[in-house]
């Protein structure tokens, strides 16, 4: 063998060695596919979470299955979303007996002006408390108010990014409840 022959064997072995590290490094972990499905995806299961009330009791989305719900991402400081509660809630009233929930996300604020809130819009639904944007993230909730209508099955029929008004809420709640 030449000299130039074993230079380019050892080129060859090197570009091998680099190409099977780069490889492992940069390889898709195993759990990676179970976060990829945990996607918020139309005509796919909404992503299960758990977060607290405002009573510090435990709800996860997961124990809604068998109902019709509307989640809803808010925040008090945001003006659409002050514009949307009372739909929400008078939806919330009107179809509640027939199985379905609106439950609201708060984003990040102090479990405080969450109840004062509450209370000064007269809201009954569920609200839990997103207290580290962890479900927000989780649903790629990038602006306020976001909204996923999901059927009793559990799956997202419609995401709404924005004000919900009376027939848009109509119209999506015609796709998970009967």
């Amino acid at each position: 063998m030449t000299r130039r022959q074993q230079g380019l064997a050892g080129l060859i072995l090197v570009v091998l060695f680099l190409g099977g590290a780069w490889i492992w490094i940069s390889r898709v972990p195993a759990h990676a596919g179970a976060q990829a499905q945990s996607i918020p995806l139309k005509g796919h299961p909404a992503p299960d979470f758990t977060l607290q009330t405002l009573d510090g009791d435990s709800l996860a989305l997961s124990d809604l299955r068998g109902k019709a719900v509307l989640l809803n991402f808010w925040a008090s400081w945001c003006g659409p979303c002050q514009a949307e509660m009372p739909e929400l809630q008078a939806a919330y009233e009107q179809y509640a007996a027939g199985g379905f929930v609106v439950l609201g996300v708060n984003q990040a604020e102090d479990p405080d002006t969450v109840a004062a809130f509450l209370q000064s819009y007269g809201l009954t639904f569920p609200v839990v408390l997103d207290s580290q944007y962890e479900v927000s993230r989780m649903y790629m909730v990038n602006a306020l108010p976001s909204s996923f209508f999901i059927d009793r099955q559990g799956i997202i029929r419609e995401m709404v990014v924005g004000q919900l008004n009376t027939a848009t809420l109509e119209q999506y709640l015609d796709t998970i409840y009967p």
